[in-house]
């Protein structure tokens, strides 16, 4: 087994540091720069767009709004990317892997907002639930490159990396915090008990089809971000002195000042750019599954709700971890998971803290189980239409939650990454020459905003689309209002 972990270590080391993280930087600062800096220009836009009254479908059913794709997409963003990744890119990486998260959450918001445009225009209608819509990566490679070989490709890997690997993640990482809560680490029979409990809650949701995915989502992610967030603020206040240390240690690690070793800032910058897409998904192709499902008005409209995410999800959730663990100066060398933020918030309020992010943890994992699920069976679903391959999956996802729980903390997180730089590869290749689609996009929906309008979209707007369905004159009952 350290073989195997030694192995893939090299792989991910090769693999981010000579094409991923340059490639996901190009994209980045192309994307920001081609849209004027759309991620922050347009931030009022994205508030509106995220907080606005649902569009009304046609045919009068329901549908997902565009707050409850947002959910769906926060549910696989906010997990344990924000509480046990933070901690692992500072292990590994230093403080510094805060700020070139912070890097990756600006520059990536620009990318999930074209991934996530692109990923409303080419949605279809989903035949099995009335009113409601798929899409994602996989459908703008088919229907906007013409080719559904590489959605296909792109599709097995989605399934792979969220349906189980990432799934196994989260079922690892409620096993560690609940058996360090319990004082039972590596208790097999508790562990077994977490394993089989998770599946049980997992298989009553995901057997219910994406309503109930986006109405379980809907309650969880707001609740288990304020009480986080709740947490954290108690954090700071009570070691707000600690506050000018913590800023100083994440900028001056990141640039080097306090570095004699290049390899330092390397670490951190690897760090910051893995545990960042981990947590915020900009680029990686995943939040797009979710923003094609809303029914909205105008595909910029989704573009930016997942762009405040990236924001929402890094800028806020993620630098609330950091504190939490930098203002306690820890150290590094005894606890490299969610359980050195457990055992931080226990050592700044008291034990009472570490029990209540054991909870906060659960509910965040277990919604992101929720989230990736349904980015695995939006991509089956695109790959065959077989009424027996959607439950074997879902048997399938359940086992490996049940795995999950009994699996080494490295080699998940490891594979974890081979598989994310993978799906990141395709889908940035994808996504950079659709871009200049998203822009005319952006173009049109701005346009329409400076006439006072609440921008609608049809087909006609931007002549030359093809293979695009959703978007006929005659989709959309609204028409353009002043607001």
């Amino acid at each position: 087994m350290e073989t195997l972990d030694a192995l893939i270590v090299d792989v991910n080391d090769v693999f981010w540091t000579y094409l991923l993280i340059p490639l996901i930087a190009v994209a980045g600062v192309w994307f920001t720069l081609r849209s004027k800096v759309v991620q922050v220009r347009l931030f009022p836009e994205m508030l509106r767009a995220v907080t606005g009254k649902a569009a009304l479908a046609p045919d009068g059913r329901k549908h997902v709004s565009a707050f409850g794709a947002f959910t769906i997409s926060a549910a696989a963003r906010v997990g344990t990317g924000n509480i046990a990744g933070v901690a692992g890119a500072i292990t590994v990486g230093g403080p510094g892997a805060v700020f070139w998260m912070w890097m990756m959450a600006l520059l990536g918001a620009a990318s999930a907002f074209v991934e996530s445009t692109l990923a409303q225009l080419y949605k279809v209608r989903e035949p099995r639930e009335g009113g409601t819509f798929r899409g994602g990566p996989a459908y703008y490679i088919q229907r906007g490159l013409g080719k559904r070989w590489g959605g296909v490709v792109f599709a097995v890997v989605i399934t792979l990396t969220f349906g189980f690997v990432f799934n196994a993640v989260q079922s690892n990482t409620i096993v560690a915090v609940t058996s360090n809560s319990f004082d039972v680490v590596g208790d097999r029979w508790f562990e077994a008990l977490v394993g089989v409990g998770m599946v049980l809650l997992l298989g009553l949701v995901i057997f219910g089809g994406v309503r109930r995915i986006a109405h379980v989502t809907t309650v969880l992610v707001p609740l288990m971000a304020v009480i986080y967030l709740v947490l954290g603020a108690i954090v700071v206040v009570v070691n707000i002195s600690e506050l000018p240390r913590v800023i100083a240690d994440i900028v001056g690690s990141a640039l080097g000042f306090r570095e004699v070793a290049g390899g330092a800032v390397g670490a951190a910058i690897q760090q910051g750019v893995r545990r960042g897409m981990f947590s915020n998904e900009a680029g990686l192709g995943s939040a797009p599954n979710a923003a094609a499902t809303a029914y909205t008005t105008h595909p910029v409209k989704q573009g930016l709700v997942q762009a405040l995410g990236v924001f929402f999800d890094t800028l806020l959730i993620c630098t609330m971890t950091a504190f939490i663990i930098l203002s306690a100066n820890p150290d590094l060398s005894v606890r490299q998971g969610a359980d050195l933020t457990q055992s931080t918030l226990a050592d700044s309020l008291g034990g009472w803290a570490g029990h209540t992010l054991t909870v906060v943890v659960m509910l965040l994992a277990f919604s992101s189980m929720i989230g990736n699920y349904y980015y695995g069976e939006s991509n089956i679903e695109f790959m065959t239409a077989s009424r027996y391959v959607l439950p074997a999956y879902r048997v399938t996802v359940l086992a490996v939650v049940l795995l999950g729980a009994f699996g080494k903390v490295d080699t998940v997180w490891n594979l974890a990454d081979v598989f994310m730089g993978t799906m990141a590869l395709v889908n940035l290749l994808a996504i950079l020459p659709l871009s200049v689609i998203a822009f005319k996009l952006l173009d049109d929906y701005t346009a329409q905003r400076r006439e006072g309008l609440d921008p609608v979209f049809t087909t006609d707007r931007v002549p030359g689309l093809r293979n695009v369905d959703c978007w006929d004159p005659d989709d959309l009952v609204e028409k353009p209002t002043t607001r």
